[in-house]
């Protein structure tokens, strides 16, 4: 297994720079496969959610279009999947931050009976406690 980084992932999704984009469609199809998934960790996944957001501009539909993309990829791993995807869900029902929701899920799969924060917007997922 062979780890993916963000950058191959937003090469992948929005073919913004030909070239990258054939290097990163060769590398998956040369070096991910169903059967040896490359591999995305939930930083990669929140980091590509930040990226399409704040330099691509993409707005939460198109954003949820690409983690859709991402889990559903036979030839990727993605971490923590069942998390992503109940984030995901929230991200798409509500007006929540898709990384504040993908670390309420993880912490509950953790065992977290609560997670704690100072953030309103946050507080208000399902799983989160405001503190002051």
């Amino acid at each position: 297994m062979i780890g993916v980084d963000t950058n191959i992932l937003v090469r992948l999704l929005t073919a913004d720079d030909r070239r990258q984009t054939e290097h990163a469609v060769r590398f998956i199809k040369e070096h991910c496969s169903a059967s040896f998934p490359g591999f995305v960790n939930s930083v990669v996944v929140t980091e590509l959610v930040w990226v399409l957001d704040n330099l691509y501009d993409y707005g939460r539909s198109d954003i949820a279009r690409a983690v859709d993309t991402l889990l559903a990829s036979r030839d990727l791993a993605i971490e923590s999947a069942e998390q992503v995807r109940s984030a995901l869900r929230s991200f798409k029902t509500s007006n929540c931050d898709f990384t504040d929701a993908l670390i309420g899920e993880i912490n509950r799969a953790r065992g977290c009976e609560a997670t704690a924060t100072f953030d309103r917007k946050a507080a208000r997922l399902d799983g989160f406690v405001r503190v002051a």
